[in-house]
């Protein structure tokens, strides 16, 4: 408001010097004379400054109208001025404008719409680094991706978009199933851009599918190296590596060089399970039985599993059944009430024929978590304690319908694999797996249900020549006889012996 005022103030003052400068003007005597070719021409001093003002105007507008002759001149020519510069940034504005449009137009899904104005966006601002890759987006969409690969290859002559060109052309040949040149391509754009995350995901995926364990490890060191990976996943995803590492070198023959493998990716991740397992058969190929009982009981610490069972059975393979249930007592007993080791102890039991105490250990699992595994147990220590075939069918039909129990399970697309693979089989993701129950509706192992009439029947078969010593009311198992608890079987058997 004080500007507002002191502006007011200046144009009063700006009239009122004027006034008086006219009024003065006007009281003076004498006058201005102008003589020229004959002509003459008196003026008062008031007339006089008008006429000077008019002529300083008129040498002004003659200097300006030149000036613009001559930069017309000069556009026409082709030279820099101000004319050309207006043109220009005219032409910017519409281009960016269009160019604005355009990734509207992409983000909306019109990918028709965002390649035209992508095209006129060029024609004006020509700066193919930022129109090219929206044209070379929107192709992409509208399904035209010959024309998006011609973008891509024009993008890789600017330095400045040169990564951008690969990784299109790398996601084309990725969507395309070319693997073999998608991993080159992604080793090329890790070299242009080594930071960055999404390419070192990919070329780790490649180079694990193509087996390059090598090379797999340098990208996962690099993705530590610059922080997109914590310390502690790098450790077991190179544990991960160097198992699948001494995996392939085992079938190629070389046994020395995957046992000392095995042994690192244990020393990187001891809680890997396959990796603990592979290292421990290492260590008893070399008869160092004591390092071996060191690793599976440091990795069944972490998770119990089948597979560590038998690496430690492995230690000594020709103990008695009593001899193995005493050596395996310190291992079941870091984790007494897992279900691996309740299962594990049953099945020492078994082998030792001490059904009683197999039953015992299993406890109330079959009411609890019956599962596949478990099921079978039981049919096993049924048949041991001499229960009718009847008995022991309808076990082994429980366990045919029942869950399968812990498996390896991508913890990303739920795939169950037989095995333990550092790659799932059926997303390709990379160190998904994990030992654990597969969710509701997942696919099961191939032994489901379909095959209960198969063995059903030859246990049926099987008891037909003794058919005369069972009663009539026990040659198909009811439902109750099915689901009954463990310890009305257990009754069952004792009556069956008598």
């Amino acid at each position: 408001m004080l500007w507002s005022l002191i502006k007011i103030i200046l144009f009063v003052v700006l009239v009122a010097a004027a006034t008086m400068g006219a009024a003065y003007l006007m009281e003076l005597e004498g006058g201005v004379r102008i003589a020229a070719g004959g002509y003459e021409v008196n003026l008062t001093p008031l007339y006089a400054v008008i006429l000077l003002i008019a002529l300083v105007f008129a040498v002004w507008l003659i200097l300006r109208l030149v000036t613009l002759l001559v930069a017309i001149l000069k556009f026409i020519n082709g030279d820099e001025t101000a004319i050309t510069r207006y043109f220009n940034r005219n032409r910017e504005q519409k281009g960016y404008q269009a160019l604005s449009e355009g990734m509207m137009a992409l983000a909306a899904g019109e990918g028709r719409l965002a390649m035209a104005k992508a095209s006129k966006a060029e024609r004006y601002l020509h700066k193919p680094e930022l129109t090219n890759l929206l044209t070379a987006q929107a192709a992409e969409m509208t399904g035209d991706r010959r024309k998006a690969e011609e973008v891509y290859k024009r993008l890789l002559k600017n330095d400045a978009t040169r990564f951008v060109g690969v990784r299109g052309i790398m996601k084309q040949k990725l969507a395309d199933g070319d693997m073999t040149t998608a991993l080159k391509l992604a080793e090329k754009a890790l070299d242009l851009r080594p930071k960055h995350e999404e390419t070192q995901d990919v070329l780790l995926r490649l180079q694990a599918s193509a087996h390059d364990w090598a090379g797999a490890r340098r990208t996962l060191g690099a993705k530590l190296k610059y922080g997109s990976l914590p310390r502690d996943v790098h450790k077991r995803r190179d544990a991960v590596l160097a198992l699948s590492e001494a995996k392939d070198v085992l079938q190629e023959g070389n046994d020395i060089s995957a046992r000392e493998a095995a042994i690192e990716a244990n020393k990187l991740s001891p809680d890997l399970i396959p990796a603990a397992a592979f290292a421990a058969r290492g260590y008893i190929d070399q008869g160092n039985a004591k390092y071996a009982t060191r690793v599976i009981k440091k990795a069944w610490a972490a998770q119990p599993h089948p597979d560590l069972a038998a690496a430690f059975a492995a230690i000594v393979p020709d103990e008695t059944p009593a001899a193995r249930l005493k050596r395996f007592k310190p291992l079941i007993a870091q984790h007494p009430d897992h279900v691996e080791s309740r299962l594990l102890l049953a099945e020492l039991h078994i082998a030792n024929e001490d059904f009683p105490e197999a039953r015992r250990a299993l406890g109330d699992l079959v009411d609890t978590a019956p599962d596949a595994r478990i099921l079978t147990v039981m049919a096993a220590i049924s048949r041991g304690e001499g229960a009718s075939d009847v008995v022991v069918k309808g076990w082994l039909a429980r366990a045919l319908t029942a869950p399968r129990g812990p498996q390896w399970v991508c913890e990303k697309c739920h795939n169950i694999h037989a095995e333990w693979v550092p790659i799932c089989e059926n997303c390709k993701s990379f160190d998904t797996l994990a030992w654990t129950a597969p969710p509701a509706g997942a696919p099961t192992a191939p032994t489901g249900s379909e095959m209960l009439p198969l063995i059903v029947g030859s246990i049926e078969d099987k008891s037909t020549d003794d058919a005369s010593d069972v009663p009539d009311a026990e040659v198909l198992p009811d439902e109750e006889t099915l689901h009954r608890p463990i310890d009305a079987t257990w009754t069952e058997g004792d009556e069956a012996r008598k």
